[in-house]
């Protein structure tokens, strides 16, 4: 029998709801999709309210929550998102009588558990399907880094999250040198999310513009995407080659740390450039680990290409925690 759940994926930038439909261990649609700006709600709750009334029916009292952040403890604050959730709360102020949350990048790895083929494109190395057993690391450029690991097992498979985006950055060549040394004037710290997010961009932009003595127009990152994307502007260009070689170099680092049979990258920035990435300098960096490099060519790496899978895997989440 077929019933519902209320999913909720809360990002550094947008807050997506849905109606999971969902039969046995399953989500069989996502149906009453709104996608809200984080920064136009005061919190969870109000969101919560607005996306109710936006759909004009009472939500379910069951709901999967993934947050861009940390969820352990008694009071999560987000990274990338002013909003405070106080997990034993949630059950009042949201009216839910049982609910699952979940870091949004373990709610992606609870999606790619249950996604067929169709949903992730070749990016380099084999062009194999996932492992049926063994961990895939799966990582997610948006308004952060955010990373996970998906360990399959022979009968179940189990979600580890990690917060690999916030790793010490380590420069490769002179220009990331210099990326890097500007980063640490504004950053007691330069994680590696400085550089590999959407925001990222923009200092990797303002650095290569330094670099050539040009005067750049300030520009939120959204605007420069834009402009990345119409592909008119030399710069702007440049600024996603070395976007890419950066990623690619990330990526590398945390498949090796991670021992990953598998690699799928997911996230906005990651759906942006899907159809960039294989082409970019990203597959050279990513397998250039010394003497590790024929294990590194091994690996497969696929681009996640399933439009909600925050919201997905939520309700996946939920299913596996809670029994219906």
């Amino acid at each position: 029998m077929t019933q519902e759940i209320v999913t909720a994926d809360i990002g550094g930038t947008h807050a997506r709801f849905a109606i999971a439909q969902v039969d046995g261990h399953h989500v069989e649609a996502l149906t009453d999709q709104v996608v809200m700006k984080s920064a136009e709600h005061a919190s969870l709750q109000t969101a919560w309210e607005a996306y109710a009334d936006q759909i004009g029916r009472a939500l379910p009292k069951d709901g999967a929550i993934a947050v861009a952040g940390p969820v352990g403890g008694s009071l999560l604050r987000l990274p990338n998102n002013p909003w405070i959730v106080r997990p034993h709360a949630i059950p009042v102020k949201l009216g839910l009588d049982r609910f699952s949350l979940i870091n949004d990048f373990g709610a992606v790895a609870h999606a790619v558990a249950h996604l067929n083929g169709d949903h992730l494109m070749h990016c380099c190395g084999p062009d194999v399907s996932l492992p049926a057993t063994g961990p895939i690391s799966i990582f997610g450029p948006g308004t952060g880094l955010g990373t996970v690991q998906l360990l399959r097992t022979k009968d179940d498979y189990h979600v580890i999250e990690a917060e690999g985006g916030h790793i010490d950055f380590a420069p490769l060549d002179s220009i990331e040198d210099k990326i890097l040394q500007t980063l640490r004037k504004r950053h007691r710290r330069v994680s590696v999310e400085r550089i590999v997010s959407g925001p990222g961009l923009v200092a990797i932009h303002a650095v290569l513009a330094d670099l050539e003595g040009r005067s750049a127009a300030p520009m939120s990152d959204r605007e420069l995407w834009e402009l990345v994307l119409a592909g008119e502007d030399s710069l702007a260009a440049a600024a996603l080659d070395r976007f890419c070689l950066s990623l690619g170099s990330v990526t590398g680092d945390l498949a090796l740390a991670q021992g990953a049979k598998a690699v799928v990258i997911g996230g906005g920035v990651g759906a942006r450039i899907a159809d960039i990435l294989p082409q970019s300098g990203f597959c050279e960096r990513f397998v250039a680990k010394g003497r590790f490099e024929t294990v590194m060519q091994n690996i497969p790496v696929k681009l996640l290409n399933h439009p909600q899978p925050g919201l997905f895997g939520a309700a996946s989440a939920f299913l596996q925690e809670h029994e219906l």
